[in-house]
């Protein structure tokens, strides 16, 4: 079972096509969760999430009521907590509800200080393992994660450019398969190979490190006039 989890970033930040994503989701019975003030914002959407989470200091007492009586697993957490919303559906999703995929929308706008948590949680030792289950989605970027290993990484329809950042001192770190080729590189602290392309849709690149954790940015551009 995969898992869509929305959070409260601007809308003008959400994918275009996020309600028919989320509700194909719904229909093949992927665990659909609102975070904080995204339970609402779902509801807004015509879906009703499988799971809740946060403190919920972000509605108003109807708001919560009207969540309260449609939502049949609420996580409530006190405002003052160690883990951020972020991390609390992550352990929810992969440690209760065993989800083989996490994907994120809304945690990339707004404020700079909640995206930079969204992008280094998964340096965190209790939440890495998972760092290859999980993506984080916006209106022109995918975000992936990868830990040491060999990756077959494909592009996704219309993003164009894809980039690598180190969020850890890497070993090893090789780049195949695309329009600008990396290899053996070492370094100890985090850098971004950007504005890189691959070859064709149709044909993957690999990606290889022996020690660190990278993330894997697909963008595309868009019309800033764009309708969201």
């Amino acid at each position: 079972m995969k898992a869509w989890a929305l959070l409260g970033a601007p809308k003008n930040q959400w994918p275009s096509n996020i309600k028919a994503k989320l509700l194909a989701a719904k229909k093949s019975k992927d665990l659909i969760i609102g975070v904080d003030r995204g339970a609402l914002l779902l509801e807004e959407l015509g879906l009703t999430a499988d799971l809740a989470v946060g403190d919920f200091d972000s509605l108003q007492k109807d708001e919560l009521e009207r969540i309260e009586s449609k939502v049949s697993d609420i996580r409530y957490s006190l405002p003052e907590k160690d883990l951020t919303d972020s991390e609390l559906i992550m352990r929810c999703a992969f440690c209760d509800y065993q989800v083989s995929h996490l994907a994120i929308l809304g945690a990339t706008g707004g404020r700079l200080d909640h995206f930079m948590s969204n992008l280094l949680m998964v340096l965190k030792p209790e939440f890495n393992p998972f760092a290859e289950k999980i993506e984080l989605i916006d209106q022109q970027n995918s975000i992936k994660f990868y830990n040491a290993g060999k990756h077959t990484i494909y592009q996704i329809p219309d993003y164009n450019y894809f980039g690598v950042v180190t969020l850890t001192a890497v070993q090893h770190l090789n780049i195949a398969g695309a329009k600008y080729s990396l290899a053996d590189f070492n370094g100890d602290y985090p850098i971004s190979f950007s504005s890189n392309e691959f070859l064709s849709e149709k044909k993957p690149l690999e990606l290889s490190l022996k020690k660190g954790t990278v993330a894997v940015i697909q963008s595309k551009d868009i019309d800033r006039f764009q309708n969201i």
